[in-house]
């Protein structure tokens, strides 16, 4: 039979018994069981265990909160990051790119391609070519400081930025220098070493004159 005994140390004692002979209706005053068991609850442990479940529950919502919060403030890092690298790389190419030299346009040339991707690259060297066109004879001369540049979107990585600057521009057609705002928009890949894919607005540097 089954016993549940409240001790004088808030136990809960329960045995059980499983006699020799158990599966007959009559049991002998003198059958042992083959084998007794027993265990003991105390109540005081299962009260300890509820508080160490309610510690546990009370730490827990805290610090899942905590590193929630941590985990979105390293995201926003890292994107303002990103945007603020972007921005740099279009704003350092774009005066590079409004900064002319008739005299040597082979090294315009280079700044207009460096940190660009292969595709583009290869545009914007046919593109400065028929520049120099226009450039040479009006005997260009400009250069250029930076003013803003600000991320119009970020998408997977991918920049755009648009960039403007600042250019005092000198020419035989006029008598004294021209001071102009240049507007660049630039696309910029960070999945690809923060190369350039697209750049915006270098005719129109020109065509504007």
């Amino acid at each position: 039979m089954t016993t549940i005994e409240e001790s004088g140390v808030d136990e809960l004692d329960v045995s059980g018994e499983v006699l020799a002979n158990a599966d007959t209706e009559e049991v002998p005053a003198d059958a042992k069981p083959m084998r007794q068991l027993r265990f003991t609850i105390s109540l005081r442990s299962l009260r300890s265990a509820a508080a160490v479940v309610a510690l546990i529950v009370s730490i827990g919502v805290p610090v899942w909160l905590y590193v929630g919060a941590e985990r979105k403030l390293a995201a926003q890092a890292h994107q303002a990051q990103g945007q603020a690298h972007a921005e740099k790389v279009a704003l350092d190419y774009a005066v590079e790119a409004a900064e002319i030299n008739f005299q040597d346009l082979g090294s315009w040339q280079a700044k207009l391609t460096a940190g660009t991707g292969p595709e583009l690259k290869e545009k914007l060297t046919k593109a400065g070519r028929e520049m120099e066109q226009i450039l040479a004879p009006l005997e260009w001369s400009s250069t250029a400081r930076p003013l803003a540049a600000k991320v119009r979107s970020d998408t997977g990585g991918i920049y755009v930025v648009d960039c403007f600057v600042s250019v005092l521009t000198k020419t035989v057609q006029s008598s004294e220098p021209l001071q102009s705002t240049a507007t660049y928009s630039i696309t910029i890949d960070s999945n690809n070493d923060w190369q350039i894919s697209d750049v915006g607005g270098i005719g129109a540097v020109v065509e504007q004159k």
